[in-house]
C-alpha cells in the first residue's frame, strides 16, 4: 500500500502519537483505519520531544500534504537547471523559538501557513556564479548599482564626499557585542562590488564557482532577462526548496545535523566575532559543496541570500490565506516594512553564511528575509527560473 500524503507525529513522553491530518492511502482508507503503530521513536522524523511539541504548537499542525503535478516538460532541462513539477503545497514556517537550533526570532511574517498552487518550471541548480555573471557583463557591458556613484537625488542628505561607489560588507567587530544593533557588524566599503567583494584590494580571481554577490535586485533581474530566464516568485522558491515534502524544518529534513553532518554553510562560533568554520568554510563557500535536495537543488540554505520577485510585506500571508488556495501568487502590489517604512524591499530567501541560532535561523525552510531592492552586500546573491511549455 502506498501512502501519498504526509504523516505528522507529535512526540509525547518519548513516543510519537499520530496527528489526524485527514490523510488517505492510495486505496482511499484513512491512516487511522489502517491502525498504524503510533509508538514510534521521536527520532523517526528527526524531532526531539521538546522540538516536536514546539513545532506543532508553533504552526506545524497546519501543514497538509503536498500534491505534485504529474505533467512533464516537453524538453530537457537547460544546462545547470532542474525540473520543478509544481503543484499544491502548504507554504510558510513555524515559530522556532525554544527549539533546539531554533533561534530567538518568532518569524511572525512566515505565518499563517496557507495553501498555494504553482505551475511547473525549470530552476537553476545552484546560485548564479561569478563566472556566469562575468559572462553577462562581458556580453552586455552591464554596470551594477554598486559600481555607480550614488546621486544627490537618491540620498538628498548626503555630503558630496560620502557619495562614492561601494557596497555593504560584513565587518565583524574584534570584541563581543550585544546583538541588538546590526550596524555593529556591517560597513559601507568604498570600492566594494561583485568584482571586489571585500573592498578594492580584494578579488574574485580563482573564485569562478563562488556565488556572485553585491548584486541588487535590479542587477539580478537584468542578468535573468539576458539569460532568457526570470527571478523566482517567493512561492516558487519555497515549493522548490521543500522538494515535494511538507512541513519539514530544513531543506534536507528535520534534523539540523543528521548523523553529525553539516548540511549548509552557516555561522558557527560566537556571532558576530568568530566564525569557527566548523562546516568547512569561514565566510562564503563555492556552490554545490553540500548535498542537493530531492529535486537536485544546491545551497537553498545558508551561503548567500537569494532574491525573489515579490515585494515584501509582513502581513501578506494573512491576505493569501483568505483566498483558500492561492494560484501562482506574485506578491503584494507594493512593499512595506514597519522596521523601515520608507525602504522599498523585495523578499529574500534561504539565509546566508551569517545565519546562526544565536541571531538568525532563516536557513530554516519557510522563513523569510527582506532587502532594499537597490542594495547589495557580500552575503546576497540569486538564482533564476525559466517558464516551460507542457
Amino acid at each position: 500500500m502506498k501512502y501519498t500524503n504526509l504523516v505528522l507525529f507529535f512526540c509525547v513522553s518519548g513516543f510519537s502519537i499520530m496527528v489526524n491530518t485527514g490523510c488517505k492511502s492510495s486505496e482511499g482508507k484513512s491512516l487511522a483505519d489502517d491502525k498504524i503503530d503510533a509508538t514510534i521513536s521521536c527520532t523517526s522524523n528527526g524531532l526531539t520531544v521538546k522540538d516536536s511539541t514546539l513545532y506543532m504548537n508553533g504552526g506545524g499542525k497546519e501543514f497538509l500534504p503536498t500534491v505534485l503535478n504529474e505533467k512533464k516538460p516537453a524538453t530537457e532541462a537547460p544546462a545547470n537547471m532542474v525540473w520543478i513539477p509544481g503543484g499544491e503545497f502548504s507554504m510558510g514556517g513555524v515559530n522556532p523559538v525554544g527549539m533546539d537550533d531554533g533561534g530567538n526570532q518568532a518569524m511572525n511574517d512566515a505565518r499563517p501557513v496557507h495553501r498555494v498552487y504553482v505551475d511547473g518550471f525549470f530552476m537553476d541548480a545552484s546560485e548564479v556564479t561569478n563566472a556566469e555573471f562575468a559572462a553577462f557583463v562581458k556580453a552586455t557591458g552591464y554596470v551594477t548599482i554598486a559600481e555607480k556613484k550614488p546621486t544627490k537625488e537618491e540620498f538628498p542628505g548626503a555630503t558630496e564626499e560620502s557619495l562614492v561607489t561601494g557596497s555593504v560588507v560584513f565587518s565583524p567587530p574584534t570584541h563581543e557585542v550585544a546583538l541588538n544593533d546590526h550596524l555593529q557588524w556591517w560597513s559601507y566599503v568604498a570600492g566594494a562590488n561583485w568584482r571586489h567583494p571585500l573592498g578594492p584590494n580584494s578579488s574574485i580571481e580563482g573564485k569562478d564557482n563562488y556565488p556572485v554577490t553585491h548584486v541588487s535586485y535590479e542587477d539580478a533581474e537584468a542578468y535573468a532577462k539576458w539569460a532568457g530566464k526570470r527571478l523566482p516568485t517567493e512561492a516558487e522558491w519555497e515549493f522548490a526548496a521543500r522538494g515535494g515534502k511538507a512541513g519539514e524544518l530544513y531543506t534536507w529534513g528535520n534534523q539540523f545535523k543528521p548523523d553529525g553532518k553539516w548540511m549548509a554553510n552557516i555561522f558557527e562560533g560566537k556571532f558576530p566575532t568568530n566564525d569557527l568554520g566548523s562546516d568547512g568554510f569561514k565566510g562564503i563557500a563555492p556552490v554545490k559543496q553540500f548535498a542537493a535536495n530531492s529535486y537536485g537543488l544546491y545551497d537553498l540554505a545558508g551561503n548567500v541570500w537569494e532574491w525573489c520577485s515579490d515585494w515584501y510585506r509582513p502581513d501578506y500571508y494573512g491576505e493569501l490565506a483568505k483566498q483558500g488556495i492561492a494560484k501562482n501568487p506574485k506578491g503584494p502590489a507594493g512593499s512595506f516594512d514597519p522596521d523601515e517604512p520608507n525602504a522599498k524591499k523585495k523578499v529574500q530567501r534561504g539565509g546566508s553564511f551569517l545565519c546562526t541560532d544565536q541571531y538568525c535561523t532563516r536557513y530554516m525552510i519557510g522563513t523569510r528575509g527582506k532587502g532594499e531592492w537597490r542594495s547589495g552586500s557580500n552575503h546576497i546573491g540569486f538564482r533564476c527560473v525559466k517558464d516551460v511549455r507542457l
